[in-house]
């Protein structure tokens, strides 16, 4: 956050930047956080958009087009934040997945704007189990919406912030009197995590932290759309899903229908393509059979970060339930079968990460006011750092872990190695991101170069590699030869990441809802 900057007049927001669907909310006068519907007067933005010839269309209206303009239409750009380009062609071109995800935030920018004003700086969230360059590229989508990216918060943090908000914890008089641990089981539309936290008084400190970024309710959906499709090929010997714009349809249907069936025990869902149609008849029970491996995958991550955290399930307090996909039934009954505990669904699920956010803008803007903040937190890293060393016995390529996952945040640690030769003109480290020891399982998410090292420099001479991690999730490496002045320091990010310039061109267009 930048100190020079006047934030007197500046509202407390926060984004929940979704896979499927995203959420705004500010705090109110009292202090109160409250979600701002969009222009067409919902409380969820669909994260979507359309290409409609020159113009972008983003949310309700570029949903509806997937039964009609398919080719024209992304989604679920969360899930490729960190590669070069989303996964297909929109007109004739491809687009990096943050700039799509600017366009999501612009509309949210501007709709929020007419109900509270002129916003600019705020809080957006990311899954825990967002590694570093997907969280730099959500803070390159923010910069190109044209929003001031006053930090960045894990999703499950954000709803214990809100779960403390509607317990009163946040009070002076009536903060936790004891530590009260919560297991925040996290099922959006795209991603999910698995969170334990620990709030003491007013400090909210996370313990442990898993996830998956690409599981979450678009892959109930899909197992829908596989079982109508199936059945309409059986029939009529023909496939809805070879259409795009069937398919995009069908999905849809397939989507009310996966609501229909967390309150109702079956549900039809339609399919007309090629003068042919079929109304399929799904049960709930036949719904859960279908999806069970991957409720299964969710219930594994589960188990995991409670034994991370060390914890059995009766030092757990509450099982609290947040995101939209936690409303399907089978959740909540594998969750109770899990734990021995009644989940709690007392936070809204759809709008309490937006509400956690905006209480964490808060009291960011309160501190830069010299007031005292509400709250505190703790974070921890999702995955282990590391830096690829040779081992002298095998000449194995390893990862050196220097941050084991699971490390509250801020961190600042070390690790020496040694130079493999004699008169070595430089040292080339290699960022690891990942859990196995085998440097080529790992992701490599950066490096850093020490050049023109002095001459016969001997064999062994110690290097020393220091990663400094913010809570934000950024790194920073700093490279040292020790008996020399060779150093380097960088702020990792992602080979695909836009350029300064880059950058610029896209939040010309993005803001100026003109397509490039």
């Amino acid at each position: 956050m930048n100190s020079n900057t006047d934030y007197d007049d500046t509202l407390a927001v926060g984004i929940d930047l979704g896979t499927t669907n995203s959420a705004i909310a500010y705090l109110d006068q009292s202090g109160r956080p409250i979600t701002v519907p969009n222009a067409e007067g919902d409380k969820l933005t669909p994260s979507v958009v359309f290409f409609d010839d020159e113009s972008v269309v983003v949310g309700k209206e570029a949903l509806k087009a997937i039964s009609t303009n398919a080719i024209d239409i992304a989604q679920c750009m969360k899930r490729e934040l960190g590669r070069r380009f989303y996964d297909k062609e929109l007109g004739g071109r491809h687009y990096p997945p943050e700039a799509l995800e600017a366009w999501v935030l612009d509309k949210i920018r501007r709709d929020a704007g007419r109900a509270i004003g002129e916003l600019r700086h705020v809080v957006v969230t990311v899954p825990a189990y967002f590694d570093e360059v997907r969280r730099k590229a959500t803070q390159d989508a923010a910069y190109i919406a044209g929003l001031e990216l006053i930090d960045i918060i894990n999703e499950p943090t954000a709803a214990a912030i809100a779960y403390g908000y509607e317990q009163g914890f946040l009070n002076d008089s009536t903060s936790a009197s004891r530590p009260t641990r919560l297991l925040v089981y996290d099922l959006g539309g795209g991603t999910f995590d698995v969170t334990i936290m620990e709030i003491v008084g007013r400090e909210f400190i996370t313990l442990a932290t898993d996830g998956d970024v690409l599981l979450g309710g678009q892959d109930w959906d899909s197992r829908l759309v596989e079982m109508v499709a199936d059945a309409f090929l059986a029939e009529h010997g023909v496939d809805p899903r070879e259409d795009a714009n069937t398919h995009g349809r069908l999905w849809r249907d397939c989507e009310d229908a996966k609501r229909t069936l967390s309150a109702r025990t079956k549900a039809n869902i339609p399919c007309d393509f090629g003068g042919k149609s079929l109304r399929h008849e799904v049960t709930r029970e036949q719904f859960e059979h279908a999806t069970r491996d991957l409720l299964d995958r969710t219930a594994f991550t589960t188990r995991q970060t409670l034994q991370a955290a060390g914890f059995a399930w009766r030092d757990i307090d509450r099982v609290l339930l947040v995101g939209g996909s936690t409303r399907m039934p089978a959740v909540s009954q594998m969750l109770e079968q899990l734990s021995g505990k009644t989940p709690d669904a007392s936070v809204a699920a759809d709008e309490a990460v937006a509400h956690g956010a905006a209480l964490h803008a808060g009291q960011l803007l309160a501190r830069h006011r010299g007031v005292p903040p509400q709250f505190s937190i703790r974070n921890v890293n999702s995955h282990s750092l590391g830096v690829v060393a040779t081992e002298p016995a095998s000449r194995r390529r390893r990862n050196a872990i220097i941050i084991p996952r699971n490390t509250h945040l801020p961190i600042t640690a070390k690790r020496i190695f040694k130079t493999q030769k004699s008169n070595q003109s430089s040292v080339l480290v290699q960022i690891v991101e990942g859990e196995s020891a085998a440097a080529d399982e790992c992701v490599q998410i950066g490096r850093c170069t020490v050049r023109d090292l002095p001459e016969m420099l001997p064999a062994q001479t110690p290097i020393e590699v220091r990663f400094r991690y913010l809570e934000n999730g950024r790194l920073t490496v700093l490279v040292n030869v020790q008996g020399t002045d060779r150093w380097a320091q960088r702020e990792i990010s992602r080979d695909h990441s836009l350029t300064p310039e880059q950058l610029e061109t896209w939040r010309t267009f993005v803001t100026g809802t003109s397509r490039p």
